[in-house]
């Protein structure tokens, strides 16, 4: 049995020595940064600032040997190896604040904003809200036992009609059948709020968000909260796309900008086609980042999207621009254990 202690809140639990450091937590209802928990995300990780951990099976390319040497261990896969951690770790939050629900509903509306992207609104029964924070997700149930999850694209003060983003995965299980049969007022049951994709609200740096395809649902979920909680703290959102046409709520965006003098939205086209007559920024959507900002140790970054995508922009920004491995927040779309259960919006 270790002791864990949480450097920046001062919150202790217990760990066992089968447990990971972020199953002890949760147990603790603790909800620290985390999102695949199988090693592939790198959202959970932290600074081992005293103790030892066994760092567990995880891929080399989220947590370098560089980045053990200097303390750092991914909580979802590491599990304590002396009587007492200590742990720095910038969010924490309880989980008894926002708990897991299993509840029906409703489709209340379905609109193709894209050729394969479709936007649903889901309608909770008897003007029930759901409690989470802006950047979580939620998991469908299917009723063979599989899960989808899919970030939730509303913000918690509209908890009554959540809006999820579903891009078409030719071949997929849940979003074939989504693509092909769904017309509204169908019913489906979800469990949720989960995930430890959020903002850190106990923080005042300016914060960076990248988006790419249907990862701007949590990102939209994260400023427009941010707009209604009466937050100054400024933000600049980088999202890209393919081609103009997958950059669906690209007016809704620029609305930020336009309302807010402390947002800034840029949209970042990896292959425009001709038709789009494209006169903005081109590429990668983190290379935009990088163009833009040679040091960005100030900031917090907050990345939703493919896994290459945040894989490139985790590595990048913190070996050529200054960034805290700490302050690189993330919600990739990666597969996660059990096998048939994916990650948000596939």
């Amino acid at each position: 049995m270790s002791q864990v202690t949480l450097q920046s809140t001062n919150h202790q639990f217990n760990c066992t020595a089968n447990q990971t450091v972020l199953e002890a937590a949760q147990d603790a209802y603790l909800i620290l940064p985390h999102s695949c928990r199988n090693g592939s995300c790198g959202s959970c990780k932290a600074k081992i600032v005293e103790g030892a951990v066994d760092y567990g099976v995880y891929q080399p390319e989220t947590l370098t040997e560089k980045e053990k040497t200097e303390g750092f261990a991914l909580l979802c896969c590491a599990k304590p190896l002396s009587e007492s951690l200590v742990v720095q770790v910038e969010s924490v939050r309880h989980a008894s604040d926002k708990p897991v629900r299993k509840l029906p509903c409703r489709v209340e509306t379905f609109e193709k904003a894209a050729p394969d992207v479709a936007i649903l609104q889901l309608k909770l029964p008897n003007n029930d809200k759901l409690d989470f924070w802006a950047g979580q997700y939620i998991d469908i149930l299917l009723r063979d036992g599989r899960r989808r999850s899919f970030s939730l694209a509303n913000t918690p003060k509209n908890g009554d009609l959540l809006e999820l983003h579903i891009r078409h995965i030719p071949g997929g299980f849940f979003t074939d059948t989504v693509f092909t049969t769904y017309k509204g007022k169908e019913i489906i049951r979800f469990e949720g709020p989960l995930g430890g994709f959020a903002l850190n609200d106990s923080s005042d740096k300016p914060i960076i968000c990248i988006a790419g395809g249907t990862g701007f649902a949590p990102i939209q979920s994260m400023v427009e909260d941010s707009i209604d909680k009466g937050w100054t703290r400024p933000i600049i959102l980088y999202w890209g796309a393919r081609s103009l046409v997958d950059l669906y709520r690209a007016e809704r965006a620029s609305s930020w900008q336009q309302q807010h003098p402390h947002i800034t939205f840029i949209p970042v086209l990896s292959e425009p086609k001709e038709q789009d007559d494209w006169k903005g920024r081109t590429g990668f959507v983190h290379k935009a980042v990088l163009e833009d900002f040679k040091d960005i140790s100030g900031y917090e970054v907050y990345a939703c999207g493919s896994p290459l995508m945040v894989d490139a922009a985790r590595k990048e920004f913190t070996e050529q621009a200054k960034l805290p491995s700490y302050a690189f927040f993330a919600d990739p779309f990666v597969l996660a254990a059990p096998a048939e259960t994916l990650a948000p919006n596939l």
